[in-house]
């Protein structure tokens, strides 16, 4: 819950972000829309714990976020960035982002590549889940890239995942069926989605639309696109 959160950067005059108030519930699927500049970029950092408000509150269960329990925050999101670093190692490596080699789960690893809808891609290439990926992903295109960062967050298994921009490079049809696939997750996922592309929103309980810092309004997404 976001209780009159302000934020202003040192170098600003004025708050990039100005009294926003709403709240996600566990399993909501939140969209965030809004132009450049209007304060998509810091309400996501905060979110995510990176940025601390100058002002208001935000409460997890009726706690109150703050340094000394901000890690444990973090360690339930995933987030999935438009652009993605990957190590110059094998696919499952880099699905298993993190783990020892000795420790990744395999079925878990096909699991999120098939979720991702990005499963028939690896299996098309020999070694298919051992073949390496060479420096930053250099073998990938970038709607692969993008895939195969959802399938890392997937296999994380995180409460939350935001997706930040994380689908602009897809076509409309495996944009979709990535989706739907994430919705058969389970009640206790929680997503948070920002995105240019207004159509990524469609799934969306709530959608929360930005202007110039402030909550212009909280929507669907018919109300968003009857505007």
């Amino acid at each position: 819950m976001f209780e009159s959160v302000n934020y202003k950067y040192s170098s600003r005059s004025k708050n990039s972000l100005e009294n926003i108030s709403f709240t996600i519930n566990k399993g909501d699927c939140i969209g965030i829309v809004g132009t450049t500049g209007s304060g998509k970029s810091t309400l996501l950092d905060i979110i995510m714990g990176l940025i601390t408000p100058t002002g208001g509150s935000i409460l997890v269960d009726g706690t109150s976020l703050k340094a000394s329990n901000v890690t444990s925050w973090q360690s339930m999101i995933s987030h999935v960035p438009q652009n993605i670093y990957f190590a110059d190692a094998s696919v499952k490596e880099n699905i298993a982002f993190g783990c020892e080699k000795s420790t990744i789960d395999m079925d878990r690893v096909i699991s999120a590549a098939q979720i991702a809808q990005i499963s028939s891609d690896i299996e098309a290439i020999e070694g298919t889940y051992t073949a390496q990926m060479g420096e930053n992903g250099v073998m990938l295109s970038g709607g692969q890239r993008q895939r195969l960062s959802i399938a890392r967050a997937l296999y994380r298994n995180s409460c939350i995942i935001v997706f930040d921009e994380a689908t602009s490079a897809l076509d409309s049809k495996t944009e979709n069926n990535v989706m739907k696939s994430i919705e058969k997750l389970g009640d206790n996922l929680t997503i948070i989605i920002v995105a240019h592309r207004v159509s990524t929103l469609k799934s969306c309980d709530r959608i929360i639309e930005l202007d110039n810092g402030q909550v212009k309004r909280i929507c669907s997404y018919i109300e968003l696109t009857n505007n």
